[in-house]
Formats: C-alpha cells, sequence, structure tokens
C-alpha cells in the first residue's frame, strides 16, 4: 500500500496513502471538482505557508503536546467520506528536476504516460467510503478538472518521472 516516486527527482520519495486519512490536506471527494474548491485551496496557500512556519518556529512545543484529538464525530466523519489529496505538495518534496517533462504511472496491468503538468493538476483518491483502495490501489489518479472522475487510473504502484 505505499506509492514511490522516483525518477528525474533530487529525492526518491515513498508514499503511504494509508495515513493521508488524518492529514489535513485532503478534500472531500464531493467538494474537489467545484469551482470553489479550488478557489479556497488557492486562497489557502498562504495561510498553509503561515501555518508551517508557525509549526516549524514552534516545533518543540508541538512535540511536546502530541496529536490532536479528533472528536467523535469527526471520526465518524472519516470512517464515512471518500477523499482525495492534491499531488503537487508531494512532487515539490521529492524537487522534480527542471528538466522533467513526463510522468509514467506504473499500474497493476500497465505503464500510462502522461505530461508532467497534468500529473501536477492532479488528486490522488486514497478513501473511498472511508477505507483505504485495496482491491484496485494504492490510488487513483483524477485530474483536477474532472475529466476523468468517470474513468480514473487505477491501481498505480510506482510514478516515474521523466
Amino acid at each position: 500500500m505505499i506509492l514511490p516516486i522516483t525518477g528525474n527527482v533530487a529525492y526518491t520519495i515513498t508514499l503511504d496513502p494509508t495515513v493521508w486519512i488524518f492529514d489535513n490536506r485532503k478534500i472531500l471527494l464531493e467538494k474537489a471538482f467545484t469551482h470553489d474548491s479550488q478557489k479556497e485551496e488557492e486562497n489557502d496557500d498562504l495561510k498553509k505557508a503561515s501555518e508551517r512556519w508557525d509549526r516549524a518556529v514552534n516545533a518543540e512545543k508541538q512535540l511536546l503536546a502530541g496529536n490532536k484529538n479528533i472528536t467523535k464525530s469527526e471520526g465518524k466523519e472519516i470512517l464515512e467520506n471518500s477523499y482525495v489529496m492534491p499531488i503537487e505538495n508531494f512532487l515539490s518534496n521529492a524537487g522534480v528536476k527542471e528538466d522533467a517533462q513526463k510522468a509514467v504511472l506504473v499500474t497493476d496491468n500497465n505503464e500510462e504516460i502522461i505530461s508532467l503538468k497534468a500529473l501536477e493538476d492532479s488528486y490522488l483518491l486514497f478513501a473511498l467510503n472511508g477505507k483505504p483502495l485495496k482491491e484496485d490501489g494504492p490510488v487513483h489518479l483524477l485530474y483536477r478538472d474532472g475529466s476523468n472522475r468517470d474513468a480514473p487510473i487505477k491501481g498505480i504502484n510506482k510514478i516515474i518521472i521523466e
């Protein structure tokens, strides 16, 4: 259930989509393709950067405080909804090199080649009805414009940047 990003990157990284259910960056599938969600996401970039800075400055306090507890209703919501994760932050962390142009999505059945721009503008579906995608996962790729919402790229096991 892991997803490596390798190839023309500064750092090979391995993603574990099973822990994203507790990540604040996740987006409800139902809201991912609405214009308001995309605009809100763009407006939240500055807020997120500010929060990252605050976390870095207060790292020691946060280590002592531990993880934030979730309420019973939040836990119930998590276990009932479907979620996507924007992939752009992970690509940034991997340090995609400037000469990279495309991505090879290695799936259970074949390889799908898409442009790097298309990959950057995508979501990874990682939870359906609150459960990880075990049969045809660990993730499905959905374009942000929703063009492949009814036919996502399924069973992605590895992403190779070229």
